[in-house]
């Protein structure tokens, strides 16, 4: 007797539908899994509320009156160096772009001497602005000085740093002849005060080790004193990006399970998550580097007895605004 085909039929289809079932429901499972796990790591991370309408963060809304700049998301990242006992100073002042527009990622470093007007203080060092208002006040000096929109920030202590470079690994950096004396000062002074140890470093390529990078980081007087100190900075924030990048997706949650007791910042944990799409879908190896103010606009002037950058206020503005509004890539001609 010949089996009924319709019933074999219907059978096949039953088997199919259990399987696609089954799959469903390890996807959903996975999902949720996931889900779960990212909100419960996201759940680390030191959250600081700060006030996010205009007028508070010193965003100018007659620029900033239209929808043209929903694609380009700007963040504020703050190097603080905090000893103890002293409230500290944002001595890497850095904007992290994901510009969906044109499908990049840029930071962009301040130099930290730069005269700038600070609400209440007059004019001083950029980087005085934390000390006196925290990330409130540092945002919104970037934004009345540099025409920007940040309303979020991540700021990371120096000394906390290295526990965040040694989660990734270390970072590669070659080290030049004349950096390696001040490299190593530095390097004494980072390990007595997170009461580590670390060995001194040489000259040439290597990978350094998360106090050994933050030595390096400090190092100002070697070279071409803030402008090199900056592009250190830069280079770590650099290799930084390319080791979390070359890790692989299944690295990740392990990296930012590390890293985020270290990090304050104002964005919740759903933000974060839309960052992280954002820079992956924008590109995160696409990443540019700018400094500002550029080098034939600025100039070292004492005042008072202090040295500082002085700086062509208008057209840094309107450099900062093409570069990171416009994809344009400033020169200092």
């Amino acid at each position: 007797m010949k089996p009924n085909n319709e019933l074999v039929k219907t059978k096949k289809q039953k088997r199919k539908m259990k399987i696609i079932l089954s799959i469903g429901s390890i996807l959903i499972f996975l999902v949720v899994f996931t889900a779960v796990y990212i909100y419960s790591t996201l759940g680390k991370i030191n959250k600081v509320n700060i006030a996010k309408d205009n007028s508070s963060l010193g965003i100018d809304s007659t620029y900033f009156n239209t929808d043209a700049s929903k694609d380009i998301i700007n963040i504020a990242f703050l190097g603080v160096d905090k000893r103890e006992g002293d409230v500290g100073r944002s001595d890497a002042t850095l904007v992290l772009t994901i510009d969906k527009k044109h499908n990049k990622t840029k930071i962009s470093s301040f130099l930290r001497d730069c005269y700038v007007p600070i609400e209440g203080h007059g004019k001083t060092k950029l980087n005085h602005a934390y000390a006196y208002g925290g990330p409130q006040l540092s945002i919104k000096t970037l934004n009345e000085n540099f025409g920007l929109n940040i309303k979020d920030f991540v700021k990371v202590n120096f000394s906390e740093l290295s526990h965040v470079i040694d989660a990734v690994g270390g970072v590669n950096v070659t080290i030049k002849d004349y950096e390696v004396k001040e490299v190593n000062k530095y390097i004494d002074d980072v390990a007595k005060e997170t009461n580590q140890t670390s060995k001194h470093i040489t000259a040439g390529p290597q990978i350094l080790s998360g106090v050994q990078a933050v030595g390096y980081t400090r190092v100002r007087y070697a070279g071409n004193g803030d402008v090199e100190r900056t592009e250190r900075q830069r280079t770590v924030l650099n290799s930084i990006f390319n080791k979390i990048k070359s890790a692989g997706a299944s690295q990740y949650p392990n990296i930012v399970n590390q890293i985020l007791p270290y990090i304050e910042t104002s964005m919740s944990s759903s933000e974060i998550l839309n960052l992280g799409l954002s820079m992956i879908s924008s590109g995160l190896s696409n990443l540019q580097q700018q400094e500002f103010p550029l080098e034939n606009y600025r100039k070292g002037q004492i005042i008072n007895n202090v040295w500082y950058w002085v700086f062509d206020e208008a057209a840094t503005k309107e450099h900062v605004r093409k570069y990171i509004f416009e994809d344009i890539t400033p020169t200092s001609k």
